[in-house]
């Protein structure tokens, strides 16, 4: 049997260093991102993400194209709930892992397999367990 071409093959996530990258066009997320393609993957990361990749000196037109080629999902109340679950599993604090909580709580229910690139692979291991794929970029 063959998947739809229509149907995701899975889900890739960009924390924020994974985006930042992505807007440098760094060759290994580059890479990454190209393969997802290919593959059909879905490309997301979570609007929470956005707040620590914008700062002054960010190259707004490559932010907007590279924000263009991937899935910006919404913090919902059912989303920031499940992140505070999360945190509550993994015994950490909201004040300093809450985006690393939201971030996760989107990769959970984003159609499988889900692979998460990220700088803090220790603490999106924490917060999604076995459920994903955590690499560190």
């Amino acid at each position: 049997m063959t998947r739809s071409p229509a149907a995701p093959g899975g889900t890739l996530v960009l924390d924020s260093e994974g985006l930042a990258k992505a807007v440098l066009r760094d060759r290994t997320v580059a890479t990454w991102l190209a393969l997802a393609r290919a593959d059909d993957l879905r490309v997301i990361t979570s609007a929470a993400t956005l707040v620590e990749v914008v700062h002054p000196r960010i190259n707004r037109p490559a932010l907007e194209w590279t924000l263009s080629r991937l899935v910006v999902e919404s913090v919902t109340e059912p989303i920031a709930r499940h992140a505070a679950a999360l945190l509550a599993d993994a015994g950490l604090h909201g004040h300093k892992y809450a985006i690393d909580a939201i971030l996760s709580a989107t990769a959970l229910v984003a159609p499988g397999p889900v692979t998460v690139l990220t700088s803090d692979p220790e603490d999106l291991a924490a917060l999604c367990g076995t459920r994903a794929t955590v690499i560190k970029i």
